[in-house]
Parts: structure tokens; sequence; C-alpha cells
């Protein structure tokens, strides 16, 4: 991780390629972040002796488009339905129930807070819905708005990993972004109990409770038994962001800058080339300064900077670094899709074991979401 490694150790075996990166312009990188076959297919030219294997990059990571755009925009509910309903994840679940159609059963959302993908996709042809969610006031809410609508959907307060839980069944059980664990459990749970679809949009794949990843399916545990996966690289697959205001992500440049300073002065009053972690920042320090940034962090860690402190010089090193770190991160995220798949493509092989005949592509644009694949299993 470049951002708390300050020489990845990759570079001691591909000097020349750490040099190539060094010389990107801004230009260049923000290109290329936005367009990461194109860079697979000029590394796998420039270092064809140890990047070769990115020339099949963009064949690697295409899965079909699961999405019609006349579909999507008739199957999303309309602004005046939509109240406590941001208008992204209106777009997100419209096009969600435009990808799944036709619905011939009832439906289960899991993790669904409000209950705003189900009361989409029973305007869209589900005959009822049930919510899980284990949030009560966001089950009252949600109680509330399927009531006030005309919505035949009921939410009940559910812990989806309680051991004993029971899935309803001959229903088709959806998820729209339930994060890591909790898509997962919904995969082996709806598999287990055999509910007849399992249609699922993954997100936060690393949010687990185990160490490591463990596979759900046998092929996958059987052909890469020493694939490590930590949480750590599993946070790589979701770490892109195409959705964020422009203010929020200077925001977010200006902190990375601001933390990778501290970094390099905590390392230096500490004696220790070592990275140490500091929690969230409060809202109130992005209108602050770098010094105020780093009185903050070390009162957080218990230490003492020393007086006199050049701050200017230690916001310079923030930003050099931040450059660095911006670059070794370009050749990192073009691992981000491809472990995503191979994660996804693992649910695929375990639900095939479990008898469903599966569908994976992606259901919207992009910019929409960066986390657009589906799994639509039918038994």
């Amino acid at each position: 991780m470049p951002f708390t490694t300050q020489e990845p150790g990759w570079i001691q075996n591909h000097p020349g390629l750490a040099d190539w990166l060094a010389e990107l312009s801004e230009a260049d990188c923000e290109r290329y972040e936005n367009d990461l076959p194109a860079l697979a297919a000029l590394l796998s030219t420039a270092f064809s002796d140890s990047l070769s294997g990115l020339a099949d990059y963009a064949e690697v990571i295409s899965v079909p488009e699961l999405l019609t755009e006349s579909g999507t925009q008739a199957a999303t509910l309309a602004e005046t339905d939509a109240v406590d309903m941001p208008g992204r994840k209106r777009q997100q679940a419209g096009a969600f129930a435009a990808a799944v159609g036709p619905l011939r059963a009832p439906v289960l959302d899991w993790c669904c807070g409000k209950g705003h993908l189900a009361r989409t996709l029973v305007r869209h042809g589900a005959t009822a819905a049930r919510g899980f969610e284990w949030n009560s006031a966001l089950v009252e809410d949600g109680n509330r708005l399927a009531q006030h609508y005309g919505d035949p959907l009921q939410i009940q307060t559910q812990d989806v990993l309680a051991e004993g839980i029971t899935l309803p069944a001959g229903h088709h059980a959806v998820a729209l972004h339930a994060c890591g664990d909790l898509h997962r459990r919904l995969l082996q749970q709806g598999a287990h109990t055999g509910l007849p679809r399992l249609t699922v949009s993954p997100c936060c794949y690393h949010l687990t409770g185990n160490l490591h990843y463990q596979p759900l399916s046998q092929r996958a545990r059987g052909v890469s038994p020493t694939l490590t996966l930590g949480r750590d690289t599993l946070r790589l697959a979701v770490q892109e962001t195409v959705t964020a205001p422009a203010r929020v992500r200077a925001q977010t440049e200006q902190i990375g800058r601001w933390r990778l300073g501290f970094d390099a002065l905590q390392r230096e009053v500490r004696g220790e080339d070592v990275y140490l972690p500091v929690p969230s920042h409060p809202p109130r320090l992005n209108q602050g300064s770098f010094e105020d940034f780093c009185r903050w962090a070390a009162g957080k860690k218990g230490l003492s900077l020393p007086s006199g402190c050049d701050w200017d010089r230690w916001a310079r090193v923030g930003e050099r670094r931040a450059r660095q770190v911006r670059r070794y991160d370009l050749l990192r995220h073009l691992f981000r899709r491809p472990l995503e798949l191979w994660l996804v493509l693992d649910y695929a092989l375990f639900l095939e074991e479990q008898g469903y005949r599966v569908r994976l592509g992606t259901f919207c644009e992009r910019n929409l979401t960066p986390r657009n694949l589906m799994l639509d299993a039918v038994r």
C-alpha cells in the first residue's frame, strides 16, 4: 500500500517501471485513472519482460451489460415518490430493477435500509416484498413510507448474520450493495434454503470477520489454495471513487497530503520508519491549516511535536509523497477490477455448484456507481 509504505517492495526488482511512473504528468495520471485498459496496453509493450500479461487486460475485465437505458428510466421511481431517497440511490435502484426483470415472485430485500430497492421493485412487477434490516429506526421509517405510498412492502428488524435465521420460502432475494459478509451470508443462506432466485450487487468485500478471504466455491478453493487475500488487499477492489463532487474530491486530496506530511513528521519525531495510523478527522479541520491537522493528529496519538516545527517543510514533503503515491497507486489500481471479478466469479461458481444458472454483468454505468456488477442466479 503506497500510502503507508514509502517504497513498495516491487521497486527493487523493477526500478525502470518506478522511473517511468515518476515521469508521468498530472494530466497523464488523470487520463490513465479513467482508462486503465489504455495504461495496461502501454505497459504490456513498454515492459514486456515483466508485464506482458497485461496485453489481455481489456478482455479479462470485460463482462456483459445487463442494462437498458430506456428500461432503467421506466423502472426508476419518480422523484415525487422517492422521499428520503438520495438521487443517486434512486437511479441505482432503477437500474437494478431494469436489469433484474421480469419479476415473477415476491421479493426479499436483504439489508434493505428504508426499503428503497423493494419499493422500486414492487412498482416494477414484484407482487409483494419483505425487507430485512437490523436498524430499527430505518425499519420504522421504511414501513411508514411503504404505507404512505401504498406499496406492498413489510420490513422487519433482523440481524442477517444471526444464527438460525429463517428465509421466507419461494422468495426472490435481492441485495443492492450489501457489504462483505452480509452479501456472502445471503448467497450461502439463500442457496441452503433453496430460494428460487438470488440477485446481488456486492460491495465492500473487505468487511469480514475473517482475517483472510475464504472462497465460497470448491473450484476456487481447489485451484487457488495458495492465494491469500487479507482485508487490506480486499479493500483494493473498492478503492475507486467516480461519484464524489469536485469539492469533496479536493478536500480528500488535501487531507491526503496533510496525512502524508504528518506521517513523514512523526517518523522523524519518533525515530521509527513505520506508518502510524491516524483516525478519521473532524470536518472542521477541512477549513484549517496543515499545522492544525498535525497538532490534532499528534494529540490523538499522544505524540509531542518539537517547538519551532518547520510546517512549510513538512507540508512540501506531504505534497511530494502525495505525487508519488498517486503514481504508485495507478499501477496498483490495474489489479482492482480483476480482483473484484475474481471474487464475484467465486460467488458465481459457488451458486452453480448449488444448482443455479448464473448471469454476471453490469447493471449500470460506472459513473453511477463503480460497484456495478450484478450476479443473477436462478434455480
